[in-house]
């Protein structure tokens, strides 16, 4: 590695370093300022409780939030400042080329891309989940029932089928529940139950007033009684389905999960797959948003530093603004999650290379 490959990569890694200890701390006190009266409410809520719950998963949260945003300002400044001293100019002078000049800091994008993956897809996962549980019970104070479940269409198999109306996770009962088995198109047995009841020492259900029926090729069989103990290939906690689990799943848990309940014919799983791309997607960005940065800073303009930075901050609200965008159309049901996740890097990765061209003459 050269010296001038060495000095622009720790000024890459210096600067962005530098400007997330710059953004964080501001973002900190000002959401001390909104959220300090709602830490006073609470007698039993102790200031370690607050930083070790709350700012330490909060920091961790923000930090990948705001990670592309820190690292185009860091990047634009830095190379804006090179080309204000005319480095840039003595660089092209010794017969370096534009791309050989990009070498550094596609190095120092691979670093902070690697590093961000393992960030989105195990730790990011993890510090929601306590950051969830936090603001839910002491800011928020707006609980999710996660023991309670409704009117709930499960496939538990190739041909399994079940419904409940209502099912407590406390009790571990339900309420009006019916099963399902077919070969192929017909229906081969029925079990309808006005209650279910799971024992998880031994793993049954428990029917009560409950009617079952066989459909033969000599007739059909009807049995109907008020206790019957059985097995079903599912448990009460796969009956449990919430959108905000996709943020608080690490990847293997989540990918695990998709594929599970694509096998037993869940509904919208969009929310899930936007989740799941978006943890690959954003770090990628990386690449394209160092590209757009380097281009627009290595040019010298008239109003020098300021000019760059303006027009560098601008795009990059338009990013984070269709990020958002298509975070919400990817969980409708009729959207392809992937082509939607992909969009931002994709149109922002053709303005990539229109500058990156232009840069080269």
């Amino acid at each position: 590695m050269r010296i001038l490959d060495k000095y622009i990569l720790k000024k890459y890694l210096g600067s962005f370093v530098f400007v997330l200890l710059i953004l964080i701390p501001v973002i900190i006190a000002v959401d001390i300022s909104e959220k300090i009266d709602k830490f006073l409410r609470d007698p039993e809520l102790t200031v370690v409780d607050i930083i070790q719950d709350y700012y330490v998963n909060f920091i961790v949260n923000i930090g990948n939030m705001v990670l592309p945003l820190a690292l185009f300002i860091s990047v634009l400044f830095f190379t804006s400042k090179l080309a204000g001293n005319t480095e840039i100019i003595a660089i092209h002078n010794a017969k370096i080329s534009f791309t050989r000049f990009l070498k550094p800091y596609i190095l120092g994008a691979t670093i902070v891309t690697i590093f961000s993956l393992f960030l989105n897809h195990f730790i990011v996962p993890q510090s929601s989940k306590v950051f969830t549980e936090f603001t839910n019970k002491y800011i928020k104070y707006i609980p999710i029932d996660l023991k309670n479940v409704n009117d709930i269409n499960l496939q538990i198999s190739s041909n399994e089928y079940i419904y409940v109306r209502h099912f407590s996770l406390n009790t571990n009962n339900g309420s009006d529940f019916s099963y399902e088995r077919y070969d192929g198109i017909n229906l081969k047995e029925r079990f309808t139950a006005s209650t279910i009841k799971y024992d998880p020492k031994d793993s049954t259900f428990k029917l009560l007033n409950y009617y079952k029926r066989l459909l033969l090729s000599d007739g059909d069989s009807i049995e109907h009684g008020r206790i019957l103990d059985t097995v079903f290939s599912f448990k009460p906690k796969d009956l449990l389905h919430v959108k905000s689990f996709a943020q608080e799943m690490k990847t293997p848990a989540l990918i695990k999960y998709i594929a599970k309940s694509r096998e037993r014919g869940r509904g919208n799983l969009n929310t899930y797959l936007v989740e799941l791309y978006k943890r690959t997607s954003l770090p990628l960005s990386s690449y394209i948003l160092t590209f757009i940065a380097v281009t627009l800073g290595s040019v010298k303009r008239r109003g020098g530093i300021g000019m760059n930075l303006t027009i560098g901050i601008s795009l990059m609200f338009i990013y984070v603004f269709m990020l958002k965008i298509v975070e919400v159309l990817g969980g409708s049901p009729d959207s392809s999650p992937l082509f939607l996740v992909c969009l931002p890097n994709v149109v922002f990765g053709v303005l990539a290379i229109y500058l990156y061209l232009n840069a080269r003459k």
